[in-house]
């Protein structure tokens, strides 16, 4: 759903609501400056109003885009895409399809177990069994404010089976006996993704058998004690695509109350507090005047402008891809919430660079834009040029539109390095894909990549890229380049 975020608010189209019900009262803003004024705190003006929202749209985009997420998946029970409830694992026996439509460009590598945590009354234990080191696995931890805060699996503590601890923000317990390791998410509600690597088709029971294995639970069933008092309920407002247009700020109202401000958020969470939005706001962001809603939506359009603008500048260019890392905890971004913010546009609850990389492409290597609706590309790596990973890699194809997966008459959204031993090889050794969208000939079609009927998006993923050369890393600076994409007509 979070991608109607992208759609509703790329275009500006904040709804003329969020501008609307206002009469000729006095000011909201007018009255809580009389109020301040006595306690010798102004108000903010206009032009200070247009700009913190513009920092306030930034910073939050992606702390909605997970709520929009998390409604989808474990609050609203009629929502198409819910999983489980919270503190319950969900297995898909299954990849990601084009009907997958709540994640912008979803993975179809890995088949996905995931566990929405609720972190407010105690810890959750996560458990892993023991996975066979060829077969790669791991559990990413993403809180509401988009950090990876850890992993488990194979890169980050092996392949032995292993108990985990998830805990939130103000728990001050004592680790108990038989935990591995603590994680300590930032803030009450979490995310634990796991990736189980699928060799192939007939591969799926082997790993049904691992995701059979993961385990979640919270703190007091580990122990086998009683459990602690319930958290009290929560009223989740309803998230849609309409709503979003105009209650963006208080769906990231509700998100703050439950995400304590680290350092470096202390500066931008007074400026939301002083338009009415998050703990300590003055005044109900809803009652703003006409002339203050008015600054409010262009500087939200001004932000979402620089987020679009940071997500094509992240990373370098290399013969037409975007190669960089833009996924991390908060240390990663250190107080940098446009890079959060279009890291999270760019593709939610992404890798950090040391698990996975991502180069992305829309365009050639002399920027002219891939469209399937007018040319027919191809994709060559040279002998032994492939992707230098630990684990594997894949090349996954989206329409540029929804960066969502392509409906085609193969179901083929990717092209991996598991299936390279069914794919035909040029006699010099090199391995070209075919990216169209109609066949190239039943002779190719084992290397073709069905594109859409318009324009592309193609986004390679490299799971545990290797740190010595040739290497992808560091992101960008790297001694393997991705080839550039050819016009095949």
């Amino acid at each position: 759903m979070h991608k109607d975020v992208k759609t509703m608010l790329a275009g500006g189209l904040i709804a003329v609501a969020l501008l609307g019900g206002c009469g000729k009262k006095e000011d909201p803003v007018s009255q809580a400056a009389k109020k301040d004024v006595a306690a010798g705190v102004p108000a903010p003006g206009i032009a200070e109003v247009k700009a913190i929202a513009e920092e306030a749209f930034i910073y939050g985009l992606p702390i909605v885009m997970n709520y929009g997420v998390m409604y989808e998946f474990v609050i609203d029970k009629n929502s198409n895409q819910y999983k489980a409830p919270f503190n319950t694992i969900n297995n898909q026996h299954r990849v990601f399809t084009w009907e997958d439509t709540a994640i912008p460009t979803p993975n179809s590598d890995t088949p996905y177990s995931m566990a929405w945590l609720d972190l407010r009354a105690e810890p959750v234990v996560i458990s892993v069994p023991a996975v066979d080191p060829k077969r790669y696995y791991s559990v990413m931890l993403n809180d509401g404010n988009t950090f990876n805060y850890g992993y488990i699996g194979s890169r980050a503590t092996g392949s032995e089976a292993g108990d985990y601890l998830i805990a939130g923000p103000r728990w001050k317990g004592e680790t108990p006996p038989g935990i591995k390791k603590v994680f300590n998410s930032t803030t009450d509600f979490s995310l634990a993704v796991f990736r189980t690597q699928l060799i192939d088709a007939k591969d799926m029971p082997n790993v049904e058998a691992v995701q059979a294995g993961y385990k979640v639970q919270p703190l007091s069933a580990f122990l086998n004690q009683p459990a602690p008092a319930a958290p009290a309920a929560v009223e989740w407002p309803k998230f849609d695509k309409d709503l979003v247009k105009t209650e963006f700020f208080e769906f990231l109202d509700l998100a703050l109350q439950f995400a304590p401000a680290g350092p470096e958020e202390e500066a931008i969470r007074a400026k939301l507090a002083s338009i009415g939005i998050g703990p300590g706001k003055k005044f109900a962001f809803k009652d703003l005047s006409l002339e203050h809603k008015a600054a409010v939506l262009l500087g939200m359009k001004e932000g979402d402008k620089k987020v679009d603008e940071k997500v094509a500048s992240i990373g370098k260019s290399i013969n037409g891809w975007h190669v960089g890392s833009a996924f991390g905890d908060r240390a990663f971004y250190n107080g940098d919430w446009l890079l959060r913010a279009a890291a999270a546009r760019a593709g939610i609850y992404g890798n950090d660079a040391a698990e996975a990389m991502y180069p992305m492409t829309k365009t050639l290597a002399d920027g002219t834009v891939l469209d399937g609706a007018k040319h027919k590309y191809t994709l060559t790596f040279a002998k032994d040029q492939f992707p230098p990973v630990n684990a594997f890699w894949s090349v996954t194809m989206y329409d540029a539109k929804n960066q969502l997966l392509v409906k085609n008459p193969i179901n083929r959204y990717l092209i991996n390095s598991p299936m390279l031993s069914g794919m035909k090889k040029n006699k010099d050794g090199s391995l070209t894909l075919y990216i169209q969208k109609d066949s190239p000939g039943k002779d190719k079609e084992a290397n073709w990549l069905p594109a859409p009927d318009g324009d592309i998006y193609l986004v390679m993923r490299l799971y545990w890229p290797k740190d010595t050369p040739p290497s992808i890393l560091p992101p960008g600076s790297g001694t393997w380049n991705p080839p550039a994409l050819a016009i095949a007509d």
